[in-house]
């Protein structure tokens, strides 16, 4: 998504049960890393949330999908522990351009597989 966000070139993205969406949701449901991690070193600095996630959002794949205008095709599995299913609706929602998504409610992070 990033590569869909700051290029307007491209002809189609494909968004694979994308990571590192929407972090500070993602932060708070799953223990899988590198979620486990931010909520780790915010448990130590309590009050430095909202500028880690001011920090985070330079990264976060949310953002980049508002800016990208591509026809794109997302896939996301409603068990994933690694990539939490509404941070990746959370990209998919906020994308710009034409988008559709597979779901597969009894996959993980494999989604559709191959």
């Amino acid at each position: 998504m990033a590569v869909a966000g700051l290029r307007d070139d491209l002809r189609a993205a494909v968004a694979d049960v994308p990571f590192l969406c929407h972090f500070r949701r993602a932060s708070q449901i799953t223990d899988s890393g590198p979620y486990a991690e931010i909520a780790r070193w915010l448990s130590g600095h309590r009050f430095s949330v909202e500028t880690a996630m001011e920090t985070l959002s330079y990264l976060d794949g949310v953002n980049f999908a508002a800016r990208a205008t591509c026809p794109a095709w997302f896939s996301v599995g409603l068990m994933d522990k690694i990539c939490p299913s509404s941070t990746v609706f959370a990209a998919y929602h906020r994308y710009a351009g034409p988008a559709e998504i597979e779901v597969f409610p009894y996959n993980g992070h494999e989604g559709g597989a191959e």
